[in-house]
């Protein structure tokens, strides 16, 4: 590990401050929970001039009821995802998923908007600077060549959140706030497939809130992913599925995925899938369409072909299981 490099530390009470500190400041970075940044910061990925803390700013924090969604702050701690009853009662698939993410210290510092602007990762690029300087930097961070990839000029590292697929399930909105004011936007317009620059967030802007839509009645979510470990571990693949029943048919299935691709990805066809029954051949065609869709590149200690089966495998699984639920 290096030591950190030389900062400024702001801490704004507003929000609009720190958007305001953002927009004079080119080379200042946002702070939140600070459990993936001040890693890499700590690994020589990046030296940013000022940071820009959230830690005072409380309009970051709330969870409320708005209508018929609920209003998720970008500041909330995912500790207090997993125990917030609003959350628990009609959202358990958002806290199952933030039950999966690190250890319970990385959970009770670490944010709802932290973990979804996450840092894509790379074997090749999650590396101390000793190591990255002596191998060769890679397209992601001071080089010229992605070494997932040499002859190409696309980065390949991977997006590993937890939380982004179950909401994008779900159909969540982001809430995005600048020195230029407020906007809406749905989450997956957050991302691109681009491991060097996957967020389409510019710079001043800051995710504030996630509005997240009440789920058809009868709908169940789940989330399920594959790691080395059984804990702590970043996803080597993550599956999101959102489930209706009508008389016993497929009413209404969304599959998204995390892991495989430099974002994370809600799986196109699967309305095809609807108005048949769940059996082997409908299974079989879902694992299809997501075969096709992933991406995974050798990011990981782990092989490509492995990670594209086991997100095809955890989501039939996962249809199953609720479709028998």
């Amino acid at each position: 590990m290096e030591l950190l490099p030389e900062f400024e530390l702001r801490t704004p009470a507003t929000i609009a401050e720190a958007a305001q500190l953002l927009a004079q400041n080119p080379n200042a970075v946002l702070l939140a929970g600070g459990t993936g940044l001040i890693a890499n910061l700590r690994l020589g990925l990046g030296a940013p001039q000022m940071l820009v803390s959230l830690e005072r700013v409380g309009e970051l924090r709330g969870i409320t009821r708005s209508g018929a969604s609920l209003r998720i702050g970008a500041g909330v701690t995912l500790a207090q995802i997993m125990a917030e009853p609003s959350v628990r009662e009609r959202f358990a698939s958002i806290a199952e998923a933030a039950a999966t993410i690190a250890a319970p210290t990385h959970r009770s510092a670490a944010t709802v908007g932290g973990n979804l602007c996450l840092d894509t990762r790379c074997v090749f690029y999650n590396q101390s600077e000793a190591w990255r300087r002596s191998n060769g930097y890679c397209l992601k961070y001071r080089g010229d060549t992605c070494h997932v990839a040499p002859q190409g000029k696309h980065c390949h590292a991977a997006y590993s959140g937890d939380l982004a697929p179950v909401l994008l399930a779900l159909g969540a909105e982001l809430e995005i706030v600048s020195a230029a004011g407020t906007r809406r936007a749905a989450l997956a317009t957050l991302y691109q497939e681009d491991g060097a620059k996957h967020l389409t967030l510019a710079h001043g802007e800051i995710l504030a809130a996630v509005h997240v839509p009440d789920p058809a009645s009868g709908t169940r979510v789940a989330y399920r992913k594959a790691r080395v470990r059984g804990a702590i571990d970043f996803p080597l693949a993550g599956v999101a599925v959102a489930l209706r029943v009508e008389r016993g048919l497929v009413g209404a299935l969304k599959v998204a995925v995390t892991g495989t691709n430099s974002m994370p990805l809600l799986i196109s066809g699967t309305e095809a899938l609807e108005g048949g029954a769940y059996d082997a051949a409908l299974a079989d065609k879902l694992g299809k369409l997501i075969q096709k869709q992933v991406q995974p590149q050798r990011t990981t200690v782990t092989a490509s072909n492995y990670r594209r089966q086991v997100a095809a495998a955890l989501a039939a699984r996962l249809v199953r299981e609720l479709a028998a639920a």
